[in-house]
């Protein structure tokens, strides 16, 4: 039996908004947010701005949070990590996304959805904001992710989601682990690439994932920190590298059994006697099969283990990459 929506307790909804120098976009945002939300956790990425403060004017009772490190990734693993919700919603703190739209979010995830994709396909989605170059782009990594993950995804670089606070362990995020030393600081998955991470992650653990139309609207005031071209590299990379880690995690996995000397049957193996004048023949048919054998060997590993993968803290670093 089916219990309809209407009739099921409303969950508790945290809200994660990571901002940094948005102190003029907040008022707009906090202004769509459903008043009956549980709780809004502002994640400051060290502003020089009085973002901090204008959020707290608008919100009273907002939770905020600084983040450990850099980027858009590592400050919503922060706020992952601080809510204390049934139900995470993770909104843009420029105005592009509409946090009135998280009601027909969550009402997917009372239907039997993990997870809420937002996508600007379909009936009632669309964009202000993509251009020919990002929505084609968009397009290409979308169809390449889905070949890679079995999964059906229209619009794979958008950023509106709402999932289950229970989901968190299967997005295996890091938001405690100090900066690395050297360059932005950054770890594997703290920049712009979160949203392909999160999606890699949820499709290898089999959550059910359902698609919400949404319609983006452009940044209000500011200028975005997105790059088509380099943040299109990073999604391209992401999705590879979590694939080679993937099937390296696979073969690392696969047990191995020692076998006692003592159990294995020599005598048991028959012996046949080869006449001399078939000898030359028998040998070579016997290193036909072996080359034959070896050549499969090596596609198979080919195949399953296309690169050795040493994984540090950070990103992947394949055998022999320049670091």
């Amino acid at each position: 039996m089916t219990v309809p929506v209407c009739l099921v307790p409303w969950p508790r909804v945290s809200v994660v908004i990571p901002a940094l120098n948005e102190a003029r976009n907040l008022p707009h945002v906090f202004a769509q947010i459903p008043p009956t939300v549980y709780e809004v956790i502002l994640v400051d990425g060290h502003s020089v701005d009085d973002t901090v403060a204008v959020a707290r004017q608008l919100w009273p009772g907002v939770r905020v949070v600084a983040q450990n490190r850099s980027g858009k990734g590592n400050a919503l693993a922060c706020g992952f990590a601080a809510a204390t919700g049934d139900i995470i919603a993770m909104i843009d703190a420029d105005g592009s996304a509409d946090p009135g739209e998280i009601p027909q979010f969550v009402r997917a995830l009372l239907t039997g959805a993990d997870f809420a994709k937002g996508t600007r396909t379909g009936e009632g989605g669309g964009s202000e904001d993509i251009t020919r170059l990002r929505h084609a782009g968009n397009r290409l990594l979308s169809l390449l992710f889905n070949a890679c993950y079995q999964t059906r995804y229209t619009d794979l670089c958008y950023g509106y989601n709402v999932f289950w606070r229970r989901c968190l362990p299967a997005l295996s995020l890091d938001s405690t682990s100090p900066p690395r030393a050297g360059e932005d600081g950054r770890l594997w998955g703290d920049g712009f690439e979160i949203e392909t991470l999160i999606h890699i992650r949820v499709a290898k653990s089999g959550l059910k994932v359902t698609e919400v139309s949404s319609f983006e609207h452009s940044r209000i005031h500011g200028v975005s920190n997105l790059s088509a071209f380099s943040d299109g590299m990073r999604v391209l990379r992401t999705i590879f590298a979590e694939r080679r880690r993937t099937r390296a995690h696979v073969v690392a996995s696969i047990p191995v059994t020692e076998i006692p000397v003592t159990s294995i049957p020599v005598t048991s193996i028959p012996v046949t006697e080869i006449p001399a004048a078939d000898l030359p023949a028998t040998v070579s048919a016997v290193a036909d099969v072996a080359s034959a054998a070896v050549s499969q060997v090596r596609d198979i590993a080919g195949a399953v283990i296309p690169h050795q993968v040493r994984v540090e803290q950070g990103e992947p670093v394949l055998a022999g990459q320049a670091e």
